[in-house]
């Protein structure tokens, strides 16, 4: 009896210290909110998060002390999930006024991007990404490319073996493969990168093909790059430097039946795909300059980018070659590859090539949501693309991409149910970022202000 009696007034001495327990003054509480769990497709209702030292510290249905958090974020019965990630982001230049290298920052966050894969390097890109992690500039947490190797800045096996070691060295994430690259050069790029241990991604040489670029293991294979080509029979016999945009031009000959081949081997050889679906659908693709221009976010941008856009677009849509008719062919085509790379491949990685044309970063990523809708990925297996599936490709799953205990506070309250309506990613409340509140209001604010900016 004595046992019991004093067992008991222990759990009630146990939990009266809990409830006394002091609430750290730099937490926050992010309180009355949905969290949508990116893994499973479900919802856990009714949570509220705790957030300090820039972490995830707890995730609870009930909070004692609520009263006694200094900075509360109501979410007012809105939906919590991780960060997104901009897997095709394109950093600004050495060149660029520092301003406008922040702006663009900002408006991938303004999106809720808390994380950029930056596919074009350049040595001061590296001192950005520490300044970023290490809160001196507001902005995404950011991987980087380094600087291209193609067909003219790798010409031959010393200098691969020369650049990727330097590469290596100098500290960038990953090498960017562009086209040009001839294949004995391009194979050495790939044992020089296996053995001082840094990844490749980005386009397929044409000299390469992408069946042996899957066999090579790339990282990613962005643009679902030589798909098409890959597509045509060898009975074709045709001249695979005439392939065109992006394939464009083999459309014709294209075998869809052969499609489950290539996905399998990227499935083997465990090869990511970014789509940027959304470059084929507004830069190539029968809208006009004039129709994109009137969208809402390209007040974000410069107006001498938006006239270099204009004119770069007119070019490419002005060539003889281009046909609506051919274009639908060659866009269904590339949907099925999509479609069947996500159903049966090793996974698919969101980014939409900004700022490419007429993709405005961070409000790209919509466009390119939509390309990935319409050839019928699902809200959830977009979500992931988005989230977890970025976070498994850094082997960082440990840090970010869930709504989840232990990782880093990279998370985004939106009004509605994305899982139910994709279109609810843009009705965010608030983005926070490594535990920093960014209010709805404070976006708007300083979205109005980068609009001022573009009119100079």
């Amino acid at each position: 009896m004595k046992k019991t009696t004093l067992f008991l007034i222990t759990i009630i001495l146990s939990s009266c210290g809990q409830s006394q327990q002091k609430v750290s003054p730099t937490a926050t509480l992010l309180s009355n909110v949905h969290i949508v769990d990116v893994v499973d497709g479900e919802v856990i209702r009714n949570q509220h998060i705790i957030i300090d030292s820039a972490k995830i510290q707890a995730i609870l249905a009930e909070v004692p002390n609520a009263d006694q958090y200094q900075n509360v974020v109501n979410g007012k019965n809105g939906y919590v999930i991780p960060g997104l990630a901009e897997m095709h982001a394109h950093i600004p230049q050495p060149n660029t006024p520092r301003e406008r290298l922040e702006e663009v920052l900002f408006l991938y966050l303004s999106n809720g991007i808390t994380t950029i894969r930056g596919m074009l390097g350049h040595e001061t890109h590296l001192t950005l990404r520490e300044d970023v992690a290490n809160g001196k500039v507001l902005g995404p947490r950011i991987f980087t490319s380094s600087p291209s190797l193609n067909g003219n800045s790798v010409t031959s096996k010393e200098e691969a073996i020369n650049k990727v070691t330097a590469y290596k060295k100098a500290g960038f994430d990953f090498l960017k493969i562009h086209p040009g690259i001839q294949r004995e050069v391009f194979d050495q790029v790939v044992t020089t990168a296996n053995e001082v241990g840094i990844p490749f991604a980005g386009h397929v040489p044409v000299d390469v093909g992408i069946r042996h670029a899957l066999k090579s293991n790339y990282a990613s294979i962005d643009h679902i790059d030589g798909f098409l080509e890959g597509l045509v029979p060898e009975s074709k016999n045709v001249d695979p430097t005439t392939n065109g945009f992006f394939g464009y031009a083999f459309t014709p000959l294209a075998n869809t039946a052969n499609i489950n081949e290539l996905v399998s081997l990227s499935k083997k050889h465990k090869v990511w795909i970014v789509p940027t679906q959304s470059l084929f659908e507004r830069w190539f693709a029968p809208i006009t300059a004039d129709e994109l221009l009137k969208q809402p976010e390209m007040k974000y941008m410069p107006k001498a980018t938006l006239a270099n856009w204009k004119q770069t677009k007119e070019r490419y849509m002005g060539d003889n070659s281009f046909s609506v008719e051919q274009w639908q062919q060659f866009d269904s085509i590339r949907k099925q590859l999509l479609a069947a790379l996500n159903k049966n491949g090793h996974g698919i990685l969101l980014g939409s090539d900004a700022p490419q044309l007429f993709n405005v970063p961070g409000f790209s990523i919509h466009h390119e949501i939509d390309g990935m809708l319409g050839s019928g990925m699902t809200p959830k297996d977009i979500l992931k693309s988005g989230t977890l599936n970025p976070a498994i490709f850094f082997d960082k799953e440990d840090t970010f991409g869930q709504v989840k205990e232990g990782l880093v506070a990279d998370l985004v309250l939106l009004k509605a149910n994305p899982l139910e309506d994709l279109k609810a990613l843009k009705t965010i409340q608030a983005v926070i970022l490594k535990g920093q509140v960014i209010t709805k209001t404070e976006i708007e604010e300083r979205l109005e202000k980068i609009a001022e900016n573009a009119l100079r």
